[in-house]
């Protein structure tokens, strides 16, 4: 029987535990990293290899060290569960090739997936990713390394990883004053992360016990997954809640009045404390599907702005080539000057706890202020799921028709095809995405209120019939 074809997707190669993530599929992937590497670095390479919190985790990552290692690539195997800021962190620190976190991110419970770090420390960019592609074989045709292999090592990263970020964040400070923080894990890598940090006393953990069933629930920290949250932060008197996705590297956040906070009200924040209280300039990056509240913060500050795709890879670019102040996407993912080239939630919610101590003001406050400076940004997502075949269909009809001719009302002024279709309505708009992983269509809007946001994107769904 022909093998399935893999394809890497926005960030990197997921599929169905027992269907297609196999572990025949899981070396497939494993061999052609590690002849990617002899061809880039010759003989001796060296990769960090973690994984997190799925179903056969541990047995999918020794399988996949036993290729790598069977093919001559030593690998440094993270000592238990090790989220991908870790692996990506140790990576650049240890002055490996590659780093490969086998993780399925945010994505369902059914899910697994392998993700390629590069020697930057951040993700492989996509020229390095189709490089690998090409090189996936039909079958893994060496003999295995056996577990206990010398050139297979197991090390403690995440605790070397823990002790860095004692260094960069002002832990001190934020011990100091004496707040509480909820952590949610969502049973995913990042679970005792931020109590081994800032010590347990002070922080609150839900989810943070094993589960790879996640209690039916995709761990993505998107506000709907997080119910009990704001309940929690209330009921304990918490500064905040910081909620990471299944391998933490991705973050949302919960406020001290139990307002959920997304990604792009961190990301506008995160640019106001390193440009105003910092004092730091730089490049602004953000994806297709990002708050339109940068661009007024750009202008304001006279910093530079650009678009990306959607997919952290292409953000991760500009910060090789670029003086890159802050960047991020709509789903969570977040890096800023002075750290990795990287989504680190873990890294990104003690900076934001840095924030809320050395400013002074409640969080729910600096959000307030981000209004009140550079008005009122709603946003709201709804993922279609639908079948293939009327996914497909609906990308049909926006793509021959040109997109949608009016949305809830409001006619459509322009549309915009970087990566999806955005429609452009009086001061808002809508963006139509569909996965790149599953049979959903990803409905986006951002509008002056909530309501607007939701009222364009349920018309929107309505009229591609998802």
């Amino acid at each position: 029987m022909t093998p399935p074809v893999l394809k890497f997707g926005t960030d990197g190669w997921r599929a169905i535990i027992g269907d297609t993530y196999t572990f025949e599929n899981v070396g497939r992937v494993a061999a052609a990293t590690a002849a990617w590497l002899h061809e880039k670095y010759g003989d001796e390479p060296t990769v960090v290899l973690g994984h997190d919190t799925r179903f056969q985790g541990r047995a999918f990552a020794e399988h996949a060290a036993r290729v790598l290692a069977g093919a001559g690539i030593r690998v440094i195997f993270g000592k238990g569960i090790t989220a991908t800021p870790a692996v990506s962190w140790a990576t650049k620190e240890y002055g490996c090739q590659a780093g490969v976190v086998l993780t399925a991110s945010h994505n369902p419970p059914a899910w697994n997936g392998y993700k390629i770090k590069a020697d930057t420390g951040g993700p492989a960019v996509p020229a390095q990713i189709a490089e690998v592609e090409a090189l996936i074989p039909d079958r893994v045709a060496h003999d295995l390394a056996p577990f206990d292999s010398d050139l297979i090592e197991i090390r403690d990263v995440r605790s070397a990883y823990l002790d860095m970020l004692r260094t960069a964040i002002d832990v001190a400070a934020i011990r100091e004053a004496g707040i509480t923080v909820v952590h949610d894990a969502m049973f995913g890598a990042g679970q005792g992360m931020l109590s081994a940090v800032l010590s347990a006393p002070r922080v609150v953990e839900l989810r943070s016990d094993l589960n790879p069933g996640f209690r039916g629930i995709p761990p993505e920290p998107i506000e709907r997954n997080l119910s009990d949250l704001p309940e929690a932060v209330l009921r304990h008197g918490a500064a905040a809640a910081v909620a990471n996705d299944g391998d933490a590297d991705r973050i949302g956040m919960v406020d001290d009045k139990g307002r959920f906070v997304d990604s792009h009200r961190l990301l506008a924040l995160l640019l106001w404390y390193l440009h105003e209280e910092r004092g730091l300039n730089g490049l602004i990056v953000k994806t297709f599907s990002t708050t339109d509240m940068l661009d007024r913060m750009a202008e304001e500050y006279g910093l530079p702005i650009t678009t990306t795709p959607i997919g952290f890879k292409y953000v991760c670019e500009y910060f090789l080539n670029e003086d890159v102040l802050v960047g991020g996407e709509e789903s969570g993912g977040i890096a800023v000057k002075g750290h990795l080239p990287e989504r680190d939630g873990i890294y990104v919610g003690l900076l934001v706890l840095e924030m809320v101590v050395k400013s002074g003001k409640p969080l729910s406050q600096l959000v307030d202020m981000l209004f009140e400076r550079f008005g009122p940004h709603a946003y709201y997502r709804s993922d279609a799921h639908t079948s293939a075949e009327r996914k497909e269909a609906a990308l049909a009809t926006l793509g021959e028709g040109g997109g949608l001719k009016s949305i809830a009302g409001h006619p459509v002024r322009s549309l915009e095809t970087l990566d999806g279709f955005k429609h452009r309505v009086d001061d808002a708009w809508v963006l139509v995405r569909p996965s790149g992983t599953e049979p959903v269509l990803r409905v986006y809007a951002e509008a002056p209120t909530a309501a607007e946001a939701k009222a364009l994107v349920e018309d929107t769904v309505r009229q591609l019939g998802v």
